[in-house]
């Protein structure tokens, strides 16, 4: 326990550091893994083709990924809270708990989505072009959806009581491998799309290994055979708390339907396949403010555990000064560089000069989202699970939605919004609505920093003094 002790005893500047740092190493990693996968897809001959059909596949990767946030992330911050309560007992039957309910949903996810991928992938923005490629995708990736589900899932249980350094672990093994085998399977093997499924569900196995050995073998709060058979209560608790990353995953996945069909009715295959180009950027900025958040919350869990407001309330402003920074710099960044961006992910020289206008649209909103993911994230480490959840719906399904239909009807004949489309209008159906369909994305991302930054401040003032 003596690792778990220093969240409550250690200089909160350097537990965040400590705990953050191979957070976002491993999100950096993963990240690169993403953006190595889909460079590859990229290249490929009929590359754009591939590219269309990941996109479309997307959803139903954010949907299997959903369910490792409410199992997960939903029980690892209440594992941490009853640790700071010293209920070690109480804190493994949550682990064993989120264990039994992941490999539970996971077996029926595999289902389901083999049996009716076709209808779905329809249903998610696919076409007689790019239901192909995404089909091939999907039914293998499907197969490994419980490695996903332990990998991803069971991970938070490790960063939670301390040991940053071996959840970074779990992540470095699963995206090294995949970045080793994509090669391998998609162009020595001849696999194309469907190699790069096969890389991903075998190193998302390995990773699922070992996190299992550490949970078994090395970790001080067990994952013990005696705690498999859940109490109904322990369930409701962390399904409780996990809805409100849920859906944030759940929601990513109606959001790129959203996003895919609209871009289709007034873009066409060009905007739809280069939404996975827009996709992997916004990764740059998200899964390092991730790794951020990842290192603070088990100081702010276990602390507000032990009752300790001076040390939440120094963790936070931390962390939302360090969240606001990075989102600041690597969005200006991105929006600054966007034609060298571009270029890594396609050859195409249409594909390119349509990313270059569509990356400065779709990403100016991310100077802010280090505000909204701090404040949101710290909601749900201090259990505070309805707030959480309502900033979680805010975002996607109340703001950016409902704009990604609206703001073409309402905007997209207007003047401004033609001449915006104007340097791409050329390769598109309709350049003003499709304009209209990216600038929902950063209204939503302006919108939804500010209110969250409010509600999270009022919380603060009332109940962290």
């Amino acid at each position: 326990m003596e690792k778990t002790n220093e969240l409550g005893t250690g200089k909160v500047s350097s537990l965040l550091l400590n705990l953050a740092v191979p957070a976002i190493i491993a999100m950096l990693v993963s990240m690169l893994y993403n953006m190595v996968d889909r460079i590859y897809i990229g290249n490929m001959e009929n590359g754009t083709i591939g590219m269309a059909g990941l996109a479309v596949a997307v959803p139903i990767i954010t949907l299997i990924q959903a369910f490792t946030q409410l199992f997960g992330t939903g029980g690892a911050p209440l594992a941490a809270i009853r640790l700071g309560e010293q209920k070690k007992e109480e804190a493994e039957r949550i682990m064993a708990a989120s264990f039994i309910s992941l490999v539970v949903s996971g077996i029926l996810l595999t289902t389901i989505i083999e049996i009716f991928q076709e209808p779905i992938l329809l249903l998610f923005g696919a076409d007689e072009t790019s239901l192909a490629s995404a089909k091939e995708y999907v039914t293998i990736y499907a197969l490994g959806t419980v490695f996903v589900q332990i990998a991803q899932g069971m991970n938070p249980y490790i960063n939670t009581q301390g040991f940053a350094k071996m959840g970074m672990a779990t992540i470095l093994i699963g995206a090294v491998l995949n970045i080793i085998l994509d090669p391998i399977f998609i162009f020595a093997m001849g696999m194309g799309i469907r190699g790069a499924a096969v890389a991903t569900i075998l190193s998302q196995g390995i990773s699922a290994l070992w996190v299992m050995y550490f949970l078994l073998k090395r970790s001080p709060m067990k994952l013990r055979r005696a705690f498999l058979v859940p109490r109904p209560a322990i369930i409701g608790a962390i399904i409780t708390l996990g809805i409100s990353p849920f859906v944030m995953s759940g929601t990513e996945g109606l959001l790129q339907i959203s996003f895919n069909n609209q871009l289709s009715a007034y873009g066409g295959s060009i905007a739809v396949g280069s939404m996975a180009i827009l996709l992997s950027l916004y990764q740059m900025i998200l899964l390092p403010l991730g790794g951020i958040t990842q290192g603070a919350q088990p100081i702010l869990s276990y602390n507000f555990g032990a009752r300790d407001l001076e040390r939440v309330r120094e963790t936070f402003r931390l962390s939302f000064r360090v969240c606001l920074l990075y989102s600041f710099t690597i969005s200006g960044i991105i929006m600054i560089f966007a034609p060298a961006f571009a270029r890594i992910f396609s050859r195409d020289a249409d594909t390119i000069r349509y990313a270059v206008w569509a990356i400065r649209i779709y990403i100016s909103g991310g100077l802010f989202f280090g505000a909204q993911i701090s404040c949101q994230q710290s909601f749900m480490a201090l259990g505070q699970a309805k707030r959480s959840l309502c900033m979680a719906l805010l975002r996607k399904v109340i703001l950016l939605i409902p704009l990604i239909y609206l703001l073409p009807v309402l905007l997209g004949d207007l003047g401004l919004a033609q001449s915006m489309a104007g340097p791409v209008a050329d390769l598109l159906k309709d350049g003003g609505k499709t304009f209209c369909v990216l600038f929902a994305e950063p209204v939503s991302d302006i919108l939804a920093a500010s209110i969250t930054s409010l509600t999270f401040f009022s919380f603060y003032r009332k109940s962290l003094r």
